[in-house]
């Protein structure tokens, strides 16, 4: 699955930044990610992603939904967690998950709807 996003990224010379998720990742950190990836127009692949503990995972919904609204409404620029930045349209956001292991949380179904 990661390998897959990562030959994607190459077949079309998109950066992609792959991170391993743990269950010590906060809001904060992911919100710094996605600041960089909407400036720059990166993608992330984000690994394990259900490791992140459940409460952090619904505020990652809700950073990405500001993100993606942003990009429907073709803004140049948007406020993200309290910053003004600028948008490139070209960012992706890519997840793999390996479900049913311990540790591992279902995703909310806000965050679910958002990776179909």
């Amino acid at each position: 699955k990661t390998e897959t996003t990562k030959d994607l990224a190459k077949a079309i010379a998109k950066q992609c930044v792959v991170f391993n998720c743990s269950d010590g990742l906060d809001y904060l950190a992911m919100a710094k990610f996605f600041k960089g990836l909407a400036a720059a127009g990166a993608w992330a692949c984000f690994d394990e992603f259900n490791r992140i503990d459940i409460e952090v995972l619904s505020v990652i919904a809700q950073q990405i939904m500001t993100i993606q609204e942003a990009c429907k409404a073709s803004s140049e620029r948007f406020v993200f967690e309290g910053r003004d930045i600028p948008l490139n349209p070209n960012y992706g956001v890519f997840i793999t998950m390996n479900p049913g292991y311990a540790g591992r949380a279902e995703l909310p179904d806000n965050l679910k709807a958002l990776f179909r």
